[in-house]
């Protein structure tokens, strides 16, 4: 059950429009939604995300995808495709998971977070129990299975918004993919149930999440999230539980979450729940959304981060948004030798054996090649 603390009230919960629920229900892309429980009065309590929102008849969730109707939840996104591209796995950033693939990737509409600062908020903040013909795409799991076949994708990745609520079509698209021998890939902010990932574990390859920051103030005052603790045990489990292939991400915002505590909290986290071998994305920060007078990340934080994670035992940690000589690179921790080399993204393998070992002397990398 969720705290009062991090309790979706109902002011915050949009009223549908009178004759809507039943227009919606007609519509092709609304299914009954997986993972709730029916409450008294009408009202529907959501298990897909940790804000658990407790939705009255009539009523759109906090992510704005799912709606309450007759005491019943459904989401309306599925198969609503806002974005679909072939990009590279690099792309996610994915730098340990078959390095140099092409991954099939769709978003859809809405997110369960509001961060102030999000770059996709044109369909992260968007209203999808609305018309949304503004949408380029629809199509069912196995439009998307082969659409992924056709480009010569290898796998098939759920972003751009939040795929954590999108779990009816994530999950008969991972189930479809699988079948068909894609990996598949979960970009994330994290804020998923245990429920969720018991229903998605078995079907889903990777695992990437960012990580914010340490500090609950952050996921607070930035994104209306009460704290970052289910989302570190989400993570956790996803590894622990499912053997997901884990990689973490964190945007570096001035001011906010780059002090070198705060690094050195999250780093450490990374080493003592998910292994020294986790790959760790520190990314530069642009001005973006309502965060336009903060300034880019300097170059030297990144160093710094960087430097950081290594000195609590991290092997692999990556510069990104930045071009740097050696900041997206692979070596290997025992003999230091580049494994991987990557210019933008541009990718490839110099020395990684088919088991995911250094060539040269055999240490393990924490790279899915095969």
């Amino acid at each position: 059950m969720p705290t009062d603390e991090s309790v979706v009230r109902d002011d915050d919960l949009v009223q549908l429009e009178p004759g809507e629920a039943q227009r919606l229900l007609s519509a092709p892309n609304v299914r009954e939604a997986l993972l709730y429980e029916q409450l008294s009065s009408g009202r529907a309590r959501c298990g897909i995300c940790l804000r658990r929102c407790n939705i009255p008849e009539g009523k759109a969730g906090y992510c704005m995808t799912i709606i309450n109707v007759g005491g019943k939840l459904y989401t309306t996104i599925y198969g609503v495709v806002s974005a679909a591209h072939a990009d590279p796995i690099e792309k996610k950033p994915v730098y340990h998971y078959k390095p140099g693939s092409v991954c099939f990737s769709v978003g859809s509409l809405g997110c369960n977070f509001r961060c102030i600062f999000c770059q996709n908020w044109e369909i992260a903040f968007a209203d999808a129990v609305s018309p949304v013909g503004f949408c380029e795409y629809s199509f069912g799991p196995e439009q998307l299975v082969q659409r992924a076949i056709d480009t010569g994708s290898q796998g098939v990745a759920w972003t751009y918004n939040e795929p954590g609520i999108w779990l009816n079509y994530t999950l008969d698209s991972a189930k479809l993919a699988k079948q068909a021998g894609l990996y598949t890939c979960y970009v994330t902010n994290g804020y998923v149930t245990p429920e969720h990932l018991d229903m998605i574990g078995p079907y889903l390859d990777i695992y990437r999440v960012d990580i914010k920051s340490m500090a609950d103030e952050f996921y607070r005052k930035l994104i209306k999230v009460p704290s970052v603790k289910g989302i570190l045990e989400s993570a956790a489990m996803a590894k622990s539980k499912w053997n997901m292939h884990v990689e973490c991400v964190t945007n570096v915002i001035p001011g906010w979450n780059d002090s070198e505590e705060n690094i050195r909290g999250i780093a450490s986290w990374i080493v003592e729940n998910l292994g020294e071998l986790t790959p760790w994305h520190v990314t530069r920060f642009f001005p973006y959304a309502q965060m336009q007078d903060v300034p880019p990340t300097p170059i030297e934080t990144l160093k710094m981060a960087k430097r950081v994670g290594e000195e609590c035992g991290l092997k692999f940690v990556y510069l990104g948004n930045v071009r740097t000589d050696e900041g997206e690179n692979t070596y290997c921790p025992s003999c230091g030798k580049l494994v991987v080399e990557r210019s933008g993204y541009s990718t490839r393998i110099a020395a990684v054996t088919d088991d995911g070992k250094c060539a040269y002397d055999s240490a393990e990398l924490n790279i899915v090649i095969r």
